[in-house]
């Protein structure tokens, strides 16, 4: 695999995104942004762990319901466990196809290949809003006549609307067969609309086209889908593990899992 060199001029949110969990792979750049973020939103970093627990729950879910493919589109840093360690410890013939369009997730890639023997993984540098080149080069591993799990966790609010977030989501679940889910993640400003409308700023100034959306506007993406109980819900009560770390606190993220019919 080759990839383009890695910008250190300005942020990106995958960097940011490491920096919110504690990682070490960002640079200056990403953390001063981070820390201004951080300085009026000082949720986000519970949001960014809280995120990481949906997909560990949601994607083991998944693969205790007899789903053995999974799309994870906007891998990030690899962080353990990463998705394909959830499945395939449920699973060991689970394969995961990965994508990412920053060269740093390219650069630590190889933790996102390490597949059990019976299972596979592949990584992909693509932006999601390229569907076909994603759809086509995961083909590759995936069988699009089985059901597939696409993942979009933490992802779409780095889309915004000029780019069609609907559309692509819909472009991207068109090719799967029925049966197949969508597992999302989205940051809201419903709880602090200044706070984020702050927070956007920052990162569209950084080149990142941001946007945090309202519970209705993350419900959107599950249209024609049949949703999990229960429902489109804050991550602190979607199926929370017994032992929760932020039970209490109102958390700034919707999350959904939903069945193509």
């Amino acid at each position: 695999m080759t990839s383009k060199p890695i910008d250190t001029s300005r942020p990106h949110p995958a960097r940011m995104y490491d920096y919110y969990l504690g990682g070490k792979d960002s640079y200056p750049v990403d953390e001063e942004a981070a820390e201004r973020v951080i300085s009026f939103l000082p949720a986000i970093r519970t949001a960014a762990r809280t995120n990481r627990g949906f997909m560990n729950r949601a994607a083991r879910l998944l693969a205790e319901r007899g789903v053995t493919q999974f799309l994870d589109i906007g891998t990030g840093i690899p962080t353990e466990p990463n998705l394909h360690q959830v499945v395939q410890a449920v699973n060991p013939r689970a394969r995961v196809v990965y994508v990412d369009n920053d060269p740093i997730v390219l650069r630590h890639a190889e933790a996102l290949l390490r597949s059990t023997p019976e299972g596979a993984t592949k990584y992909i540098e693509a932006d999601v809003r390229e569907p076909e080149k994603i759809t086509e080069s995961a083909k590759e591993i995936l069988d699009f006549e089985e059901p597939v799990a696409l993942s979009l966790v933490a992802l779409l609010h780095f889309v915004s609307d000029e780019y069609r977030p609907y559309e692509l989501v819909n472009n991207l679940l068109a090719p799967l067969a029925s049966g197949s889910f969508l597992m999302l993640s989205h940051v809201t400003g419903d709880f602090d609309p200044a706070g984020w409308a702050k927070a956007v700023d920052i990162y569209r100034k950084s080149g990142v086209p941001a946007q945090v959306r309202s519970r209705d506007e993350v419900a959107r993406f599950f249209t024609g889908l049949d949703l999990i109980q229960p429902g489109v819900e804050v991550v602190t009560n979607w199926h929370p593990e017994p032992d929760q770390e932020f039970a209490d606190e109102q958390v700034p993220l919707y999350v959904g899992v939903a069945q193509k019919p």
